[in-house]
This record gives C-alpha cells, sequence and structure tokens, in this order.
C-alpha cells in the first residue's frame, strides 16, 4: 500500500479530524510481542508523551518509556495492538523519542480484521496485510506516514527490523461506528464508538479536542480539551463535533471532571443539518447570512468544577442535526460532551401528535411500555426528561441545598471549620425571603411532608397536570429518609432514592411559560429552594415514600397570597416527564 512522509507541522491538518484507534483511552492493548526485554510493549499506546527517563537504571538496563527488545535479532521483532475500535486506518505517528543509538531503524506495519468472539490474531496469520511498507525511522523524533485508507481492521501487527526501541506507536483513522439496533433508542451520537468526530477547535494549548469524545471520564485535567487563559474581554473558544449519524437531539451531557480551578464559566450549544465536513462558523457563533442555518439549542448556561452537567435542549423538536458547535466562555477546560439522540423521532423525545385511536383506554396502573398508549387520538405529546439535579442549572429556578467535594466548591460559597474542626460549613446557600403585605401576619416555620411515591419508576414516565406558586415567599424542601414507617407515627428509617422537581419561570400573561418548564431529579441528600414566584409542582417523590422538611412563610389560611395553583388544560396538548 502505497504511503507518503508527513511532516510535524503538518499534523493537525492531516490527522486532526482522525481518531487515534490504538488509545488505550478508546480499549487498545497489546495482545502478543516477540520480545520487550528491556521496555514493555505496552507504553507504546499511553496517552501522555514518552518522558526522559536518563540515567535511571533496572535490573535489565537503562530504562525508557516505550518499547525495547533485546539486540542482535537475526530477523525482526513484532509486536500485535487490538485497536480499541474497529476503523479504517488512514495514518501512524511511530515515535522514537528519547531512544537514540538504541532506536529501530525500520518498521512496517500491518493490519486484519477478526470478528467478534475469535481468539487474537496470531504473527503467522494468513489474514494479515501490509499497510505501510517498510520505511526507515531516526532517532529521538516522530515520524508521521499517511496511508490510502485500509479496509476495516481492528488489529495491527508492528514490526521492528531487526530490533531496537519505540516510545510510542499511534494507529490514526475512522471509527466504523456501532449504532443500536432500534433507531427509536436513544445514544449519544458524538460518541468517538458512535463515529463522531472533532473537525474543529479554536484552541487545543493544553488538552486536544478529540478527547472530548473518547470513553469514560478520564483520570486527570491531561485526557480532557482545555485552551489556554485568554485576557480580551468577551473571550470564547469553541469545539465542532460532528456526529456520527445525522440525529434527532434530546439532552446534552457537559462534564468538568478534573477541572476545579480552570472550567469555562459558562457555555452554549448550537447545531446544525449540513453536508460539509465542517460546516461555516463565525468565532463560535452563528454570525454571517450563511451561517444561519446554526441554531441554538442550548443557551449560554453556568458551569460548575469537576461534575456532570445535564442540559434540556431547545429547538430540536422534529429537526435532524448532523453538527454541534460546543462554545465555552471565556475558556478552560472540558471533560467530556455527551449528545444524547435517536437515529428516528424517539418514543422520548421531542413532541408527537397522535393520529390514531388505539390505545385511548387511561393506564391503570404500572407503567406503559408506549409513552403514549393512554393518550386520546388528537392530542399532542410534550415529553421532558428528567435529568439530574446540579446548582448551576437549577439556578434559573432557585438553590440546591447540599454540601461539595472540598477541591470543587463554588467560587462565591463561603466554607469554614466548624465543630472543632469535626464539620466544614457551607453558608447561606440560600437566604429567606418573604415580601407579604404589612397588613397581613404572616409567619415563618418548619413543617414535615410524609409523601407517598408517584405512580412511575424508573425508565417510566409520568404527566403534569398541576402547577403552583408563591407570591410573596421562598421555599425551601429538605429530605429528611425514606422507606415504610413501622408504625403509625414512628419516623421513616430507610435511605432515600431521590424525588422529582419540576419547575417553570413565569410568562408574559402572568402564567407559567410552559417552554420553560424543566425536570429534574433530586437525591435523598439534595434539598431544594424554590425563588419566590417560581411556578413548580408539588412535591414529587419516586419509588419510596419520604419526609421532607419545608421551610416557609405563611399566612395559613389556604389563599392565594399563599400558594397559587393554576391546572394545565390537557385537552390538546399533554406535558409528560419521561425518568
Amino acid at each position: 500500500m502505497t504511503h507518503e512522509k508527513v511532516l510535524l507541522e503538518n499534523f493537525n491538518t492531516t490527522f486532526g479530524a482522525q481518531i487515534e484507534l490504538s488509545s488505550v483511552a478508546l480499549g487498545g492493548k497489546i495482545t502478543c510481542v516477540s520480545d520487550d526485554f528491556f521496555a514493555a510493549a505496552y507504553h507504546l499506546l499511553l496517552v501522555e508523551p514518552a518522558p526522559s527517563l536518563k540515567g535511571q537504571f533496572g535490573p535489565n538496563g537503562a530504562l525508557f518509556s516505550g518499547w525495547e527488545s533485546r539486540r542482535h535479532n537475526p530477523t525482526y521483532d513484532w509486536c500485535i495492538i487490538k485497536l480499541g475500535a474497529p476503523g479504517n486506518i488512514t495514518g501512524f505517528d511511530v515515535d522514537t523519542s528519547h531512544f537514540n543509538g538504541n532506536e529501530a531503524p525500520e518498521v512496517s506495519v500491518e493490519a486484519l480484521f477478526a470478528a467478534d468472539g475469535e481468539a487474537d490474531p496470531l504473527p503467522d496469520d494468513e489474514r494479515w496485510a501490509q499497510v505501510l511498507t517498510r520505511v526507515p525511522l531516526g532517532p529521538d523524533s516522530r515520524h508521521l506516514f499517511s496511508i490510502a485508507t485500509s479496509p476495516t481492521a481492528n488489529y495491527v501487527k508492528l514490526n521492528m527490523y531487526p530490533d531496537g526501541g519505540i516510545a510510542r506507536f499511534r494507529v490514526y483513522g475512522t471509527v466504523t461506528p456501532a449504532f443500536p439496533p432500534n433507531a427509536h433508542e436513544e445514544f449519544d451520537l458524538a460518541h468517538v464508538f458512535s463515529g463522531g468526530r472533532v473537525v474543529f477547535t479554536s484552541d487545543q494549548h493544553f488538552g486536544v479536542g478529540s478527547n472530548l469524545i473518547i470513553p469514560g471520564r478520564g483520570k486527570d485535567m491531561g485526557d480532557g480539551w482545555e485552551t489556554k487563559r485568554s485576557r480580551q474581554p468577551g473571550h470564547r473558544d469553541w469545539a465542532i463535533i460532528k456526529l456520527g449519524d445525522g440525529g434527532y437531539l434530546t439532552h446534552v451531557e457537559i462534564d468538568t471532571a478534573h477541572f476545579k480551578g480552570n472550567f469555562p464559566e459558562s457555555c452554549e450549544l448550537y447545531a446544525i443539518n449540513s453536508p460539509d465536513f465542517i460546516p461555516p462558523h463565525h468565532q463560535g457563533t452563528p454570525g454571517a447570512t450563511t451561517e444561519s442555518s446554526w441554531a441554538m439549542i442550548l443557551p449560554r448556561s453556568k458551569l460548575g468544577p469537576h461534575r456532570q452537567h445535564f442540559f434540556q435542549l431547545q429547538n430540536v423538536d422534529h429537526i435532524k442535526y448532523t453538527h454541534v458547535m460546543l462554545t465555552i466562555y471565556p475558556d478552560g477546560g472540558i471533560k467530556r460532551v455527551r449528545v444524547l439522540g435517536t437515529h428516528e423521532l424517539g418514543r422520548n423525545s421531542g413532541s408527537r401528535v397522535l393520529t390514531s385511536s388505539a390505545g385511548e383506554t387511561p393506564a391503570t396502573g404500572g407503567i406503559q411500555a408506549n409513552p403514549w398508549d393512554d393518550v386520546p387520538s388528537g392530542r399532542e405529546v410534550k415529553t421532558l426528561r428528567a435529568l439530574p439535579l446540579l446548582p448551576e442549572i437549577f439556578a434559573a429556578f432557585g438553590q440546591v441545598i447540599q454540601g461539595y467535594d472540598l477541591s470543587a466548591v463554588p467560587r462565591d460559597l463561603r466554607v469554614t471549620g466548624a465543630n472543632q474542626g469535626s464539620a466544614h460549613k457551607f453558608h447561606k446557600i440560600s437566604l429567606l425571603e418573604s415580601s407579604y403585605p404589612k397588613n397581613v401576619q404572616a409567619t415563618t416555620g418548619l413543617s414535615v411532608y410524609r409523601c407517598q411515591p408517584i405512580d412511575a419508576k424508573s425508565g417510566g414516565y409520568w404527566d403534569i397536570k398541576v402547577l403552583e406558586r408563591h407570591l410573596h415567599t421562598n421555599q425551601a424542601f429538605i429530605p429528611m429518609c425514606s422507606g415504610s414507617p413501622s408504625e403509625r407515627g414512628q419516623g421513616l428509617k430507610e435511605t432515600a432514592t431521590g424525588y422529582l422537581v419540576v419547575v417553570a419561570q413565569n410568562g408574559k400573561d402572568d402564567r407559567p411559560d410552559l417552554g420553560t418548564m424543566r425536570a429534574f431529579i433530586a437525591s435523598s441528600a439534595q434539598g431544594i429552594v424554590y425563588n419566590t414566584g417560581i411556578w413548580h409542582h408539588p412535591m414529587a417523590v419516586l419509588e419510596k415514600p419520604m419526609d421532607l422538611t419545608c421551610v416557609e412563610t405563611q399566612i395559613g389560611d389556604g389563599g392565594k397570597l399563599d400558594c397559587e395553583i393554576v391546572n394545565l388544560d390537557t385537552r390538546e396538548l399533554v406535558y409528560r416527564v419521561t425518568l
């Protein structure tokens, strides 16, 4: 197979949008090696560049971060690598860093595809096909080679002639995507195993953009995307991800794991349906007329340190997208981006109008297999995904009462030692508010709500039929415990599984703005405070009974000043939360 030597300064243009198929971050591993007497072959696939170990010695000799075999091989040494994902190979990076005088003089590469369940191939397997002819190397340098795209492969065999050392070996190409068999099943369209590719980044000074779509949550700041510090007001950085296939998006996860003091202040997300590999874009936001087809699917939203953020998307109903653009303000580090959606209009996303008369009988207990089974024909179902509750995301509606990892506390939250050093105090996460008229007598107190679980389970759905608000006070709910009381009047004992929080902003007509409605799942370690005037659903606990302490200011006469209730009109539109 023909090849071309690539200059190091052309790495980004040649391999920048390719996937490192051999990376251990994807699951790449060494399956067999002829000889690694001086340095173990597993070093070849490590993510980090090879460090210098000059002057360090072990029982077999000088230490190197790489693969090094013994001297005087009469033929050649070889190493078999199982790629992290099957794909079409487009090139290689053969790195001899720090090997000087003991580097491998020449290499070649072979590849094959073995079906799932087969044993790892051996060096004499007749299916091996050469994809890189024998090429010369040099000491202490990176050697880049591009090739015509290979057939699908999931194993490569690196041959070095006759022996010596190689620090790192990276196989680049495109992943053969794996999709769910059911076109309505939700999956991560941006994931590397789905064929996602990061095709553009404005800056990747500390961490490359391709890390955004690899598996797992990483091990440190080194395996995420991180830009350099900006000094100009209004600065932003951005990355464009080409989805593995066009799809209908539902929600997104933005993970800042390990970025505790250098996470972005906020982010926003755009999407487009485009045949271009890299669609036209303008400094991270849709600007020129030619870019008007970029749609904002996540408005600018606050981020926090070292945590997973889950966002409901907007402007995604019935629209198929091929690319997303993540814009961060002003700079910083993101570990992973997960873009969830379906190949076809999913049953748990977007909206759908029922046109058949099937399933008009209301559900009578239990969870229906189809979220539309109990909706009469002609009504539209608008589904809302319940996502994990995070303080930054809930900030538009209220506060989340919780403790924090001390290395990932929000910047504006004061923390002090307490109780003679046996505790930490997170100060004034929320303040109490009351704005009742002066001519009424309102008092602040603690109450307890003993809540039975709603008729929904994980993987099910639940209809929103009523919302309420408190015009003159904020309202807090703090979970205490859950389970079944052993007898009437005794406390609940088992650990809670969580509760559902549904909120909406007030609209221009002084009624709930249902376009802003969001659903969250809070854990038993999280309390919530609804801001004054925020519309919300009454408490809805999941799976097990739960006691919650309520902190509120009330007149206590049951009137509208204390609590205003709105019943949603479900004659034409049903709002349904999926869990």
